[in-house]
């Protein structure tokens, strides 16, 4: 056995003063709908609902195994890395300093002070990430204590490859197929690493956002290239630019193996696993579940492991889940109605919708001297069909119709 595998499972051993495996679960539900025997691995069900736990605990366990008298830990993160520094802090019994934006939510402040108590002081500086990595870093440096990257680092690669050990020991052996997210790559690179030091013979699929796919970037060009964000809304994978460490990892992975999910589809995903399962995950641990409908002739007859990286959802996202779960199914539409002003216009342009047509938004201004008015409408309806019956009906008699759905710079300015 390799040296990587056998660190992986010293890895997976040491976990085990933190907490259990995590749950791998087949799913019924999905293995039914997609023909394949769909199996997840429950990430979201750790102590800080993650998977970013193991490699923090990993590479802290390893800085005290060379110096025990090390005492002082920084990190930069707004999000699961943060929470599982915190958790691990607070197990070593060190201090820790996280810095996060300034702009983070109040809820995961709240939850990284939960995890680690009083080993952990919170500092919030700056609007943007960078601004923050940069202030950790140069605290680290002028300090002298130990800085724990979220990904890019070869210690949280190892322990982040425990996910894969702890699979293979629930399955009793390697899936046909591995589906996992990828964003700085720590997780991919760890469990694809186990599985080759093994001999696995499993089929790997990486999932990243559409607005973020630094990996993909990577892949084209042979090197990591640092991407602009041009969707935040998968905020535990949309990473500018994948790691120099994991990329050696992933540099092998064929293009066609990394698929690209649609932040709108993933909010499908979302509200499904919710509805249907029970399963409450955020974006980022959503992604291999969100590629099985694309996949699906390919994952025929196979035994699937998709991993579920996190359920770290805060739940007054969840009216934004759901408008752009609606906009991708074609549910839900932005118009700007021109409206005559005279009286009953209105009543006129109601009585061409149809019964399965439900207005959701209505903004209307009467101006003085003008003939006609614009009105900023949204209409959800049953069924995607509906719209493009409604839309000929109100052009036929004369109203004029516009749809900024998808235009993105009317959509953003005025939804």
């Amino acid at each position: 056995m390799s040296d990587f595998a056998e660190n992986a499972w010293a890895a997976t051993r040491n976990l085990r003063a933190l907490f259990p495996p995590t749950p791998l679960q087949r799913n019924v539900h999905l293995s039914e709908r997609f023909g394949a025997d769909i199996w997840l691995k429950r990430e979201d069900l750790s102590p800080v609902r993650s998977y970013k736990l193991r490699g923090a605990f990993n590479a802290m366990r390893k800085v005290l195994a060379a110096n025990p008298d090390a005492r002082d830990f920084v990190c930069a993160s707004a999000g699961n890395h943060a929470q599982g520094v915190a958790f691990v802090c607070a197990h070593f019994g060190v201090k820790g300093r996280i810095y996060m934006p300034v702009t983070t939510p109040e809820q995961k402040i709240m939850k990284t002070k939960t995890f680690g108590g009083d080993a952990v002081e919170i500092v919030l500086t700056g609007d943007f990430f960078d601004q923050t990595l940069a202030a950790a870093k140069a605290d680290c440096e002028a300090r002298g204590a130990h800085f724990l990257s979220p990904f890019d680092d070869a210690d949280v690669i190892e322990g982040q490859s425990s996910v894969a050990v702890e699979m293979i020991e629930e399955m009793g052996r390697a899936p046909d197929r591995l589906i996992l997210p990828v964003g700085g790559g720590g997780l991919s690179a760890g469990m694809i690493s186990f599985l080759d030091a093994v001999g696995a013979q499993t089929k790997v699929t990486l999932v990243e956002p559409a607005g973020g796919a630094s990996l993909t970037a990577a892949l084209k060009t042979g090197a990591p290239q640092t991407i602009p964000i041009t969707d935040t809304f998968v905020d535990g994978a949309a990473v500018a630019r994948i790691g120099d460490r994991t990329f050696e990892v992933l540099r092998r992975v064929a293009p066609v193996d990394v698929k690209i999910a649609p932040e709108n589809r993933i909010c499908v995903t979302i509200q499904e696993m919710l509805n249907i399962e029970g399963i409450v995950l955020e974006p980022a641990g959503a992604l291999s579940v969100d590629v099985l409908e694309e996949m699906r002739d390919e994952i025929a007859g196979q035994t699937v492991v998709c991993v579920t990286s996190g359920g770290n959802f805060d739940f007054e996202r969840l009216p934004e889940v759901k408008e752009r779960a609606q906009n991708w199914q074609g549910l839900k539409k932005y118009f700007i109605l021109r409206l005559p002003q005279r009286p009953g216009a209105l009543r006129d342009f109601l009585d061409l919708l149809g019964p399965g047509d439900n207005i959701a938004r209505f903004e209307y201004l009467k101006k003085n001297s003008r003939n006609f008015g614009s009105v900023l409408i949204g209409i959800e309806t049953d069924d995607a069909a509906n719209f493009d019956a409604m839309v000929e009906r109100v052009t036929s008699r004369g109203f004029g119709f516009r749809d900024i759905t998808n235009d993105e710079v009317l959509a953003d300015f005025l939804i």
